[in-house]
Formats: C-alpha cells, sequence, structure tokens
C-alpha cells in the first residue's frame, strides 16, 4: 500500500502508442487517501480524427471465411493467454481505480481468460456464410461485422466490461475504438496492451482517454456504425440523439433503481444476507445490484434489524489490504453524488442508518447506508452505492404495483418462501432480470437473455450472443420468376 501511482495513460492510434494531452492542475486520485496516482489525460481533436480515419480504413467484410475467423479466435485466445500473465497487475489497478477490495478485483480478473476465450468460442460456432432452403437456388445468408464500433466503458468495472465488449466487437469483425472511463483509464490500457501483443492486424483496436467531450466526438461520427455504452442515463440518452441522425446500431446499458421486493412470507435472514450482499458488492458499484426494498409492512422493522446488524459488521478498509470487505467509493464526484441522494431521502423524511465504523483514512469512504421511513414514489434516482431505501408496503400486489410504477428496467429481485409464487411475481416485475431470493453477478443459465427494458437502455445481452450484437444479416441470392409474389 506504500506505492500508489500508476503510470500515465497513452492513447493506442493508428497502431502505436502515443502521448495523451496533459489535462493542466488535474489528477486522478487513489480513492483511499485522495491523494494523485497519475495526471489526469485527454485526446486532442486532431488525435480523434486520426483515430477515426484508421478505423475506416480497416473495415472490410472481404475475407472473413472460416480460415479468417480462425486466424481471429487464435489472436483472442492469445490475448486471453497474456491476460492470465498480468491477473495480479489488473487487480491493483482495479483496486487502485474503482475502490473495490482487491480479493474480490483479483477474482474478477481472474475470471477475464475466461471470458476473453468464450468469444473465441463463439467465433468459431457461427457461420460467417450458410446456405438457405431455396428450392435449389443458391441463396446465402452472411454475418457481418457492422462497421467500425465505438466501445465507451465505465469506471465500475475498470478491466471486465472493456475486456467483455472489445473482445465481442473484434470476434465479430469490428473495428474498435475503445473509450475508457476518465475516472479509471488504467485497467483497459492493460487490456489493450495484451491484445496488441498477441498480433491483432492493423487498425483493429485503438484506445483513447479523455471524458465525455471525446465520447461524443466518437459516437457522433458518421464513420462510426455502432455504439456500445455501459454508464449513466444523461450520456445515453446524449448517444441515442446522436446516433439518430444516421440510424447507428446500439447497445446501451444504463442501469436504474433496481427493486427488491421482500413478500410476506420471505426468509429475513435470507433477505438481508442477499441484499447486504448485493448493496456491498463491488463497493454497491454495479447497475444491477439492489436499490429500492419493498418489504411486506410485517417484515420491515425484522429486516431493518438484520440489515443493520450485518453493515455494522462489516470490515471497511484500504482496497489493497487483503483483509478488507468493503473499500473507498471510486472517485470524489459520485462520492459527492451519494452523500447528496442520501441528503435528497433525509430531507423527504427519511431515517439514516449508518452503523459501520469507517477507516482513518482521507479517502472517500461511506458506511453502507440504509434509508428508512419514506414513500416509495420518492425513491426513483439510481443509488450505485452500497445504500439502499427501504419501504413499507400492505401486500405483496402493493410491492408489485410500486415496483413497477418507476420501473427499472434491468434487474430486480423477489425474496419468497413459496418459489413457485415468488417467480410468479417476479416474472411481472417490468426488468430484463428478476433473481429470486438472491442477489449474485453470474448469469442465471445458460439461456438467460436479458433485455434493458424501458430507461434502463436499449438493446441486452446474453450467454453466447456477445458477438452477435457487432454482426448484422445479409441475405444474397438467386431470385426466381417463380416465387409467388
Amino acid at each position: 500500500m506504500t506505492n500508489t501511482q500508476l503510470p500515465q495513460p497513452i492513447n493506442y492510434i493508428a497502431d502505436e502508442w502515443s502521448e495523451c494531452r496533459v489535462i493542466q492542475d488535474a489528477w486522478n486520485l487513489d480513492p483511499n487517501t485522495g491523494q494523485p496516482i497519475h495526471r489526469a489525460v485527454t485526446t486532442s481533436p486532431d488525435d480523434v480524427e486520426r483515430a477515426l480515419r484508421h478505423a475506416e480504413r480497416s473495415y472490410s467484410f472481404e475475407g472473413w471465411d472460416e480460415a479468417a475467423s480462425e486466424e481471429r479466435a487464435a489472436v483472442i485466445e492469445r490475448a486471453a493467454a497474456l491476460v492470465e500473465t498480468r491477473i495480479e497487475d489488473i487487480a491493483r489497478t482495479d483496486a487502485l481505480t474503482s475502490g473495490v477490495p482487491i480479493a474480490r478485483a483479483r477474482r474478477i480478473a481472474e475470471f477475464l481468460p475466461h471470458r476473453i476465450r468464450s468469444a473465441a468460442a463463439e467465433l468459431r460456432a457461427i457461420p460467417r456464410r450458410k446456405a438457405l432452403e431455396a428450392g435449389g437456388r443458391d441463396v446465402r445468408l452472411y454475418k457481418v461485422p457492422w462497421g467500425p464500433a465505438a466501445v465507451l466503458t465505465p469506471w465500475n468495472g475498470p478491466s471486465f466490461i472493456p475486456a467483455a465488449k472489445t473482445v465481442s466487437a473484434l470476434a465479430a469483425g469490428c473495428p474498435v475504438i475503445l473509450k475508457p472511463s476518465e475516472h479509471a483509464p488504467s485497467s483497459a490500457q492493460i487490456i489493450v496492451d495484451c491484445f496488441v501483443q498477441a498480433g491483432l492486424p492493423d487498425g483493429a483496436l485503438q484506445l483513447v482517454h479523455g471524458a465525455g467531450d471525446v465520447g461524443a466526438m466518437i459516437t457522433g461520427d458518421h464513420r462510426v456504425k455502432i455504439v456500445a455504452f455501459t454508464g449513466g442515463p444523461n450520456a445515453g440518452r446524449a448517444i441515442a440523439r446522436a446516433a439518430a441522425e444516421d440510424f447507428k446500431v446500439l447497445q446501451l446499458e444504463l442501469g436504474g433503481n433496481n427493486p427488491a421486493l421482500v413478500l410476506d412470507d420471505a426468509d429475513i435472514d435470507v433477505a438481508a444476507d442477499a441484499i447486504f450482499e448485493g448493496m456491498t458488492k463491488l463497493n454497491g458499484q454495479w447497475c444491477e445490484g439492489p436499490g429500492k426494498v419493498l418489504a411486506h409492512k410485517k417484515l420491515v422493522k425484522p429486516l431493518l434489524d438484520a440489515l443493520t446488524d450485518r453493515i455494522s459488521q462489516v470490515d471497511i478498509g484500504h482496497s489493497l489490504d487483503e483483509d478488507t470487505q468493503l473499500g473507498p467509493i471510486s472517485n470524489a464526484p459520485h462520492f459527492a453524488t451519494l452523500r447528496s441522494r442520501i441528503e435528497a431521502l433525509r430531507a423527504h423524511g427519511a431515517t439514516i442508518h449508518q452503523p459501520a465504523e469507517l477507516p482513518a483514512l482521507d479517502g472517500f469512504f461511506l458506511s453502507p447506508t440504509v434509508a428508512s421511513g419514506v414513500d416509495a414514489s420518492v425513491a426513483t434516482a439510481e443509488l450505485f452505492g452500497p445504500l439502499v431505501s427501504v419501504h413499507s408496503v400492505e401486500s405483496n400486489e402493493d410491492a408489485l404495483r410500486a415496483a413497477n410504477a418507476n420501473p427499472s428496467g434491468l434487474d430486480a429481485y423477489v425474496f419468497g418462501g413459496d418459489l413457485e409464487r415468488a417467480i410468479g411475481i417476479g416474472s411481472r416485475v417490468l426488468s430484463g432480470e428478476v433473481r429470486v431470493n438472491g442477489a449474485k453477478i453470474a448469469d442465471l443459465g445458460e439461456g438467460s437473455a436479458q433485455s434493458f427494458w424501458g430507461a434502463s437502455g436499449i438493446g441486452g445481452h446474453a450467454p453466447g450472443e456477445a458477438v452477435r450484437v457487432f454482426c448484422g444479416d445479409r441475405v444474397v441470392g438467386v431470385d426466381s420468376p417463380d416465387l409467388p409474389i
């Protein structure tokens, strides 16, 4: 923990590493101490233009036969092997930029090679050309990469989300321009370095750094054909408006205030364990975490007691300490946002429960927080931290109505003893995924496709479908006068 410096971020444009433009008097800070870890950087408009020109020149569907797919899959597998050699480096970097305890960050980093190899496997399983039944005529279905892809990733998944989104686009054949969050750029740079060393062809992958202005230059450009963005709703709406000008393909994962319905027959310990796990996992900084807890009125007090008991025992500390269970909030702006949301709930009359002991460090530390005693209608903002609000409801149907009154659209949770009834209620919640009696991150099952409903975004994700998002269908074949119309 004595050396918390990180290398200065650099760009990878037109197949060369190059220095970024330094923002004067601005630093990325260690969330544990508030001390600088590297200078804040951005990318000049001229360098963004170079990246866009290079991506456009690099796009081609010609030659994407089985041999080309196998060659790209082999490169991806070499990248996975290189990532395996950088696990500890990635974990330390993630912990220093997201605030997630290093023990948890290491587990995520250890999963990265598997996620990267799964894209190679999916690439091998996708036929680039498939003959269709057409009465003996030559009719073919091609899977075609959409074109240059902009991949914009957030600070809360600094290595996993850049790796997952980038490898999917690369496997599809899209030239990728990756822009990680300005608050956590360093882990993405390690991932890009591994892909470069693995031998990607020229123009396949570029890396630029900067804030929303850089992202807007890329996503609004006509040469970009598909945008994959994970982040906040305001930025997502801006991207969608800009994309409408030339009808780009969009995959927007924007999050929401995910409801947790605690039914009248719920096991308090099961519900409290899962909600506590959900609100502290990744320091609560994950878009699918629980936010608005809708508990049957007879269970509110025992649930509050169980949650505050668990919170009081959590070990909050430096994110590089192996024994830390909960680290600091990732960055100063989000720390301020969380505190303002807590104060807004207090202003509405909520009682604020913060029983955890904070470490004697000058970082962005926050006790896991439970706000109780206000109507569910005032709890609409995404919390995105170790914070939930608990609301009393008269019945299970009232819980369902409250959940759907301001739907998250992304994730939801149902806790109940009667599993058939719990799943039945879950099927009526307006969310792409509903977990019963748990709050894990991993996909529920092999076929658990999840759409982003309503304000949570556009598109979705599913096991085995990540590469296909970056491909379009093209049908080419011999017409016939014998067709009916």
